[in-house]
């Protein structure tokens, strides 16, 4: 089925824009291995993240990606760098065809490229990883005769704005349980609409918010995805209310 691969989400992830999901990254199945590649661009009002990944899909089973993260600041000049390692591993189901929902569990270790902003804001570390379970399923003609997808995850976190502020703070140094969540309606094969929302940790005192968006993805083929979204990140490093629009490419390399 087209779509069941998910999209790629800002940290390298299969998954929503900006929640992985259970499902992994490729279309493949027990005897198969595919590769994917994505380019990201969340414009808000202070800031501008792009991300450029690719990830690998063995067996239906495990996805391995990478993400390379550029964090401009536009009202101050300068940018913050981030690579981030992602390892996903299917524990159990079908998001399709299975009769619960498809959970799997996953890891992002990430690292910043330079220190000092983060040291800066108070960070206590210029690295760290996070670890996550998810729970996906579609069901098929529930909304109207229309598919419906939904996902539920759990993350232990210490990041600051997912990492390019640093890890843990004054405020908190010890990983916290953040939830993330994505529903969304496929009205037809190639066309999809909803929302996510992902909880957010303060650690540096600064105000971080929860995360919000509202997105719109054209599937037209399993080799590709455009993915349009309105992205509401609240405060940012005291900047209030960042938002924004997210626009991201996925292709299915083979």
């Amino acid at each position: 089925m087209i779509g069941t691969a998910g999209l790629t989400q800002v940290e390298g992830s299969g998954g929503g824009g900006i929640v992985p999901w259970a499902t992994l990254s490729g279309y493949d199945s027990r005897e198969q291995v595919s590769v994917s590649a994505t380019a990201t661009q969340v414009d808000v009002d202070n800031y501008r993240l792009n991300m450029l990944g690719a990830s690998a899909s063995f067996y239906d089973r495990l996805e391995v990606s990478v993400a390379h993260q550029r964090f401009d600041l536009k009202s101050l000049g300068g940018d913050i760098r981030q690579n981030i390692v992602g390892v996903k591993y299917r524990v159990y189901g079908d998001v399709v065809y299975s009769d619960w929902p498809q959970i799997s569990v996953g890891l992002q270790h990430k690292r910043l490229e330079d220190n000092a902003i983060a040291n800066l804001v108070g960070a206590q570390d210029d690295s760290g990883t996070d670890f996550y379970v998810a729970a996906t399923k579609v069901h098929l003609g529930a909304v109207g005769g229309y598919n419906l997808v939904w996902n539920v995850a759990a993350r232990a976190t210490k990041a600051n704005q997912m990492g390019l502020l640093g890890f843990g703070g004054s405020q908190n140094d010890s990983y916290e349980l953040m939830a993330e969540a994505s529903i969304g309606v496929l009205f037809s094969r190639h066309f999809a609409l909803g929302m996510e929302y992902r909880q957010k940790p303060d650690n540096l005192g600064l105000g971080e918010e929860d995360w919000t968006d509202f997105f719109v993805t054209y599937i037209p083929s399993k080799d590709f995805s455009l993915t349009l979204a309105w992205a509401d990140l609240g405060s940012i490093a005291g900047a209030s209310d960042q938002k924004g629009l997210y626009l991201s490419f996925n292709g299915q390399l083979w």
